[in-house]
Protein backbone atom coordinates (compact mmCIF):
# COMPACT_ATOMS: atom_id res chain seq x y z
CA UNK A 1 0.00 0.00 0.00
CA UNK A 2 2.81 2.40 0.94
CA UNK A 3 4.60 1.52 -2.28
CA UNK A 4 1.43 2.28 -4.28
CA UNK A 5 1.01 5.65 -2.56
CA UNK A 6 4.64 6.55 -3.22
CA UNK A 7 4.29 5.70 -6.92
CA UNK A 8 1.08 7.74 -7.12
CA UNK A 9 2.69 10.77 -5.50
CA UNK A 10 5.66 10.56 -7.86
CA UNK A 11 3.31 10.36 -10.84
CA UNK A 12 1.38 13.44 -9.68
CA UNK A 13 4.63 15.33 -9.10
CA UNK A 14 5.86 14.41 -12.57
CA UNK A 15 2.61 15.57 -14.21
CA UNK A 16 2.72 18.81 -12.23
CA UNK A 17 6.29 19.50 -13.30
CA UNK A 18 5.42 18.83 -16.91
CA UNK A 19 2.54 21.31 -16.74
CA UNK A 20 4.83 23.96 -15.28
CA UNK A 21 7.37 23.34 -18.02
CA UNK A 22 4.93 24.40 -20.77
CA UNK A 23 3.90 27.70 -19.17
CA UNK A 24 5.25 30.30 -21.62
CA UNK A 25 7.82 32.83 -20.49
CA UNK A 26 6.41 36.24 -21.56
CA UNK A 27 9.90 37.65 -22.03
CA UNK A 28 11.27 34.75 -24.09
CA UNK A 29 12.47 36.15 -27.43
CA UNK A 30 14.49 33.17 -28.62
CA UNK A 31 11.75 31.43 -30.58
CA UNK A 32 12.43 30.65 -34.26
CA UNK A 33 10.11 31.66 -37.07
CA UNK A 34 7.23 29.25 -37.63
CA UNK A 35 4.89 28.68 -40.58
CA UNK A 36 1.89 26.37 -40.81
CA UNK A 37 -0.75 26.14 -43.52
CA UNK A 38 -4.37 25.05 -43.50
CA UNK A 39 -4.89 24.90 -39.76
CA UNK A 40 -8.55 24.15 -39.09
CA UNK A 41 -10.57 26.59 -37.00
CA UNK A 42 -13.86 24.81 -37.77
CA UNK A 43 -15.24 21.63 -39.25
CA UNK A 44 -15.82 22.85 -42.82
CA UNK A 45 -13.06 22.35 -45.39
CA UNK A 46 -12.99 26.12 -46.00
CA UNK A 47 -12.56 26.99 -42.33
CA UNK A 48 -8.77 26.98 -42.57
CA UNK A 49 -6.03 29.52 -42.01
CA UNK A 50 -2.30 29.93 -42.62
CA UNK A 51 0.07 31.01 -39.85
CA UNK A 52 3.30 32.99 -40.18
CA UNK A 53 4.97 33.59 -36.80
CA UNK A 54 8.08 35.78 -36.64
CA UNK A 55 11.33 34.80 -34.99
CA UNK A 56 11.90 36.32 -31.57
CA UNK A 57 8.20 36.72 -30.78
CA UNK A 58 7.05 37.01 -27.17
CA UNK A 59 3.92 37.62 -25.13
CA UNK A 60 4.77 41.25 -24.44
CA UNK A 61 5.54 42.59 -27.91
CA UNK A 62 4.33 40.37 -30.77
CA UNK A 63 1.28 41.82 -32.54
CA UNK A 64 -1.17 40.10 -34.86
CA UNK A 65 -2.43 40.99 -38.33
CA UNK A 66 -5.21 38.93 -39.91
CA UNK A 67 -5.77 38.97 -43.67
CA UNK A 68 -9.22 38.43 -45.21
CA UNK A 69 -9.53 37.81 -48.95
CA UNK A 70 -12.17 39.17 -51.31
CA UNK A 71 -14.23 37.63 -54.08
CA UNK A 72 -17.77 38.88 -53.59
CA UNK A 73 -18.30 36.64 -50.53
CA UNK A 74 -18.83 33.77 -53.00
CA UNK A 75 -15.38 33.27 -54.54
CA UNK A 76 -11.72 33.81 -53.71
CA UNK A 77 -9.16 32.13 -51.50
CA UNK A 78 -6.51 33.07 -48.97
CA UNK A 79 -3.94 32.27 -51.68
CA UNK A 80 -5.04 35.53 -53.33
CA UNK A 81 -3.31 37.48 -50.54
CA UNK A 82 0.01 35.62 -50.41
CA UNK A 83 1.69 38.62 -52.02
CA UNK A 84 0.40 40.67 -49.11
CA UNK A 85 1.98 38.21 -46.66
CA UNK A 86 5.41 38.66 -48.17
CA UNK A 87 5.27 42.45 -48.25
CA UNK A 88 3.93 42.64 -44.69
CA UNK A 89 6.75 40.41 -43.43
CA UNK A 90 9.25 42.91 -44.77
CA UNK A 91 7.54 45.99 -43.40
CA UNK A 92 6.16 44.61 -40.12
CA UNK A 93 8.71 42.00 -39.01
CA UNK A 94 7.40 41.89 -35.43
CA UNK A 95 3.86 40.94 -36.48
CA UNK A 96 2.42 37.44 -36.58
CA UNK A 97 0.42 37.10 -39.80
CA UNK A 98 -2.70 34.98 -40.23
CA UNK A 99 -4.30 34.52 -43.65
CA UNK A 100 -7.80 33.07 -43.41
CA UNK A 101 -10.38 31.35 -45.57
CA UNK A 102 -14.10 31.36 -44.82
CA UNK A 103 -17.17 29.56 -46.13
CA UNK A 104 -18.37 30.98 -49.44
CA UNK A 105 -21.97 31.75 -50.36
CA UNK A 106 -23.03 29.36 -53.09
CA UNK A 107 -26.63 28.96 -54.22
CA UNK A 108 -28.78 28.76 -51.10
CA UNK A 109 -25.83 27.68 -48.94
CA UNK A 110 -23.71 29.81 -46.60
CA UNK A 111 -25.67 33.05 -46.97
CA UNK A 112 -24.91 36.05 -44.75
CA UNK A 113 -23.95 36.11 -41.92
CA UNK A 114 -21.94 32.90 -42.47
CA UNK A 115 -18.84 34.81 -43.59
CA UNK A 116 -19.09 37.27 -40.70
CA UNK A 117 -19.43 34.37 -38.26
CA UNK A 118 -16.42 32.60 -39.75
CA UNK A 119 -14.20 35.65 -39.33
CA UNK A 120 -15.23 35.76 -35.67
CA UNK A 121 -14.57 32.04 -35.28
CA UNK A 122 -11.11 32.37 -36.84
CA UNK A 123 -10.23 35.23 -34.50
CA UNK A 124 -11.48 33.24 -31.51
CA UNK A 125 -9.30 30.32 -32.61
CA UNK A 126 -6.21 32.53 -32.98
CA UNK A 127 -6.87 34.15 -29.62
CA UNK A 128 -7.22 30.73 -27.96
CA UNK A 129 -3.71 29.92 -29.23
CA UNK A 130 -2.11 33.17 -28.07
CA UNK A 131 -0.02 31.55 -25.31
CA UNK A 132 1.08 28.70 -27.58
CA UNK A 133 1.94 31.14 -30.39
CA UNK A 134 3.45 33.76 -28.00
CA UNK A 135 1.27 36.70 -29.06
CA UNK A 136 -0.11 39.86 -27.49
CA UNK A 137 -3.75 41.00 -27.63
CA UNK A 138 -2.91 43.68 -30.21
CA UNK A 139 -4.86 42.61 -33.30
CA UNK A 140 -5.15 44.31 -36.70
CA UNK A 141 -7.54 43.27 -39.47
CA UNK A 142 -6.71 43.83 -43.15
CA UNK A 143 -9.15 42.95 -45.91
CA UNK A 144 -9.57 43.45 -49.64
CA UNK A 145 -12.96 44.10 -51.28
CA UNK A 146 -15.49 41.69 -49.68
CA UNK A 147 -12.73 40.80 -47.20
CA UNK A 148 -12.42 44.47 -46.25
CA UNK A 149 -16.16 44.58 -45.66
CA UNK A 150 -15.80 41.59 -43.31
CA UNK A 151 -12.80 43.14 -41.57
CA UNK A 152 -14.69 46.38 -40.95
CA UNK A 153 -17.80 44.54 -39.84
CA UNK A 154 -15.96 42.48 -37.25
CA UNK A 155 -13.81 45.35 -35.98
CA UNK A 156 -16.82 47.63 -35.55
CA UNK A 157 -19.24 45.10 -34.03
CA UNK A 158 -17.10 43.02 -31.68
CA UNK A 159 -14.96 43.51 -28.61
CA UNK A 160 -14.84 39.79 -27.72
CA UNK A 161 -12.56 37.84 -27.69
CA UNK A 162 -10.36 40.89 -28.24
CA UNK A 163 -10.89 44.53 -29.19
CA UNK A 164 -9.35 45.16 -32.61
CA UNK A 165 -6.66 47.86 -32.47
CA UNK A 166 -6.86 48.96 -36.12
CA UNK A 167 -8.44 47.94 -39.42
CA UNK A 168 -7.21 48.39 -43.00
CA UNK A 169 -9.84 48.57 -45.73
CA UNK A 170 -8.82 47.99 -49.35
CA UNK A 171 -11.83 49.16 -51.43
CA UNK A 172 -14.44 47.45 -49.28
CA UNK A 173 -18.23 47.89 -49.35
CA UNK A 174 -19.34 49.86 -46.30
CA UNK A 175 -23.12 50.39 -46.73
CA UNK A 176 -25.00 47.66 -48.55
CA UNK A 177 -28.31 49.40 -49.20
CA UNK A 178 -26.72 52.15 -51.30
CA UNK A 179 -24.44 49.56 -52.91
CA UNK A 180 -27.60 47.73 -54.01
CA UNK A 181 -29.65 50.79 -55.02
CA UNK A 182 -26.90 52.72 -56.82
CA UNK A 183 -24.57 50.09 -58.31
CA UNK A 184 -21.68 50.89 -60.63
CA UNK A 185 -22.14 47.44 -62.13
CA UNK A 186 -25.58 45.91 -62.86
CA UNK A 187 -24.38 42.58 -61.44
CA UNK A 188 -23.88 44.02 -57.93
CA UNK A 189 -27.59 43.86 -56.91
CA UNK A 190 -27.75 40.28 -58.18
CA UNK A 191 -24.67 39.37 -56.16
CA UNK A 192 -26.06 41.00 -53.01
CA UNK A 193 -29.37 39.19 -53.50
CA UNK A 194 -27.53 35.89 -53.82
CA UNK A 195 -25.41 36.31 -50.67
CA UNK A 196 -28.07 37.88 -48.43
CA UNK A 197 -31.11 35.98 -49.68
CA UNK A 198 -32.98 39.05 -50.90
CA UNK A 199 -33.10 42.80 -51.46
CA UNK A 200 -33.00 45.68 -48.96
CA UNK A 201 -36.80 45.77 -49.03
CA UNK A 202 -37.23 42.05 -48.28
CA UNK A 203 -34.21 41.63 -45.99
CA UNK A 204 -33.87 45.06 -44.38
CA UNK A 205 -32.47 43.75 -41.09
CA UNK A 206 -29.77 41.71 -42.82
CA UNK A 207 -28.64 44.71 -44.87
CA UNK A 208 -28.61 46.90 -41.75
CA UNK A 209 -26.63 44.36 -39.73
CA UNK A 210 -24.18 43.76 -42.58
CA UNK A 211 -23.27 47.43 -43.18
CA UNK A 212 -20.16 48.53 -41.24
CA UNK A 213 -21.09 52.24 -41.23
CA UNK A 214 -24.08 51.43 -39.01
CA UNK A 215 -21.78 50.37 -36.19
CA UNK A 216 -19.36 53.29 -36.05
CA UNK A 217 -19.16 55.04 -32.68
CA UNK A 218 -16.55 56.92 -30.69
CA UNK A 219 -14.96 53.60 -29.62
CA UNK A 220 -14.44 52.36 -33.18
CA UNK A 221 -10.81 51.37 -33.87
CA UNK A 222 -8.57 53.51 -36.08
CA UNK A 223 -9.33 52.83 -39.71
CA UNK A 224 -7.33 53.16 -42.91
CA UNK A 225 -9.31 53.32 -46.17
CA UNK A 226 -7.66 52.74 -49.56
CA UNK A 227 -9.76 53.40 -52.65
CA UNK A 228 -9.33 53.61 -56.41
CA UNK A 229 -11.06 56.41 -58.27
CA UNK A 230 -11.84 54.19 -61.28
CA UNK A 231 -13.31 51.30 -59.30
CA UNK A 232 -16.18 49.80 -61.32
CA UNK A 233 -17.39 47.47 -58.56
CA UNK A 234 -17.29 49.42 -55.30
CA UNK A 235 -18.01 53.10 -55.75
CA UNK A 236 -15.62 55.58 -54.10
CA UNK A 237 -18.76 56.97 -52.48
CA UNK A 238 -18.69 53.92 -50.19
CA UNK A 239 -15.25 54.95 -48.93
CA UNK A 240 -16.26 58.61 -48.58
CA UNK A 241 -19.36 57.65 -46.62
CA UNK A 242 -17.25 55.61 -44.21
CA UNK A 243 -14.69 58.40 -43.82
CA UNK A 244 -17.40 60.98 -43.14
CA UNK A 245 -19.03 58.71 -40.58
CA UNK A 246 -15.70 58.10 -38.85
CA UNK A 247 -14.98 61.85 -38.80
CA UNK A 248 -18.42 62.57 -37.35
CA UNK A 249 -17.63 60.18 -34.49
CA UNK A 250 -14.09 61.53 -33.95
CA UNK A 251 -12.50 58.22 -34.95
CA UNK A 252 -8.91 58.43 -36.11
CA UNK A 253 -8.74 57.50 -39.79
CA UNK A 254 -6.73 57.92 -42.97
CA UNK A 255 -8.24 57.97 -46.44
CA UNK A 256 -5.85 57.17 -49.30
CA UNK A 257 -7.32 57.84 -52.74
CA UNK A 258 -5.70 56.71 -55.98
CA UNK A 259 -7.60 58.52 -58.77
CA UNK A 260 -6.19 56.41 -61.62
CA UNK A 261 -6.68 53.00 -59.98
CA UNK A 262 -9.62 50.63 -60.30
CA UNK A 263 -10.73 47.71 -58.14
CA UNK A 264 -7.40 46.12 -57.15
CA UNK A 265 -4.07 47.62 -58.13
CA UNK A 266 -0.44 46.57 -58.39
CA UNK A 267 2.90 48.23 -59.06
CA UNK A 268 4.10 51.50 -57.51
CA UNK A 269 0.74 52.40 -56.00
CA UNK A 270 0.52 49.05 -54.19
CA UNK A 271 4.02 49.65 -52.83
CA UNK A 272 2.87 53.09 -51.72
CA UNK A 273 -0.21 51.55 -50.11
CA UNK A 274 1.85 49.19 -47.96
CA UNK A 275 4.32 51.90 -47.02
CA UNK A 276 1.37 53.98 -45.80
CA UNK A 277 -0.14 50.98 -44.00
CA UNK A 278 3.11 50.35 -42.13
CA UNK A 279 3.26 54.00 -41.05
CA UNK A 280 -0.42 53.98 -40.04
CA UNK A 281 -0.03 50.88 -37.87
CA UNK A 282 3.15 52.24 -36.32
CA UNK A 283 1.17 55.31 -35.25
CA UNK A 284 -1.95 53.51 -34.00
CA UNK A 285 -0.97 50.08 -32.64
CA UNK A 286 1.34 50.31 -29.66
Amino acid sequence: MKKFLLISLLAIATITCKKKDVVPDPTDNSLPAYTATNLAYGNDSLQKLDVYLPAGRNLQESKVIILIHGGGWSQGDKADLRLYVDTLKRRLPDYAIFNINYRLATGATNLFPTQENDVKAAIEFIHSKRAEFYLTDKYVLLGASAGAHLALLHAYKNIIPVRIKAVVDFYGPTELVSLYNDPLNPLIPLLLTQVTGGSPSTHAFMYQQSSPVNFVNNQTPPTMILQGGLDILVSPSQAVLLKNTLDANAVFNQYVYYPSEGHVWIGPNLTDSFNKIAAFLSATVN
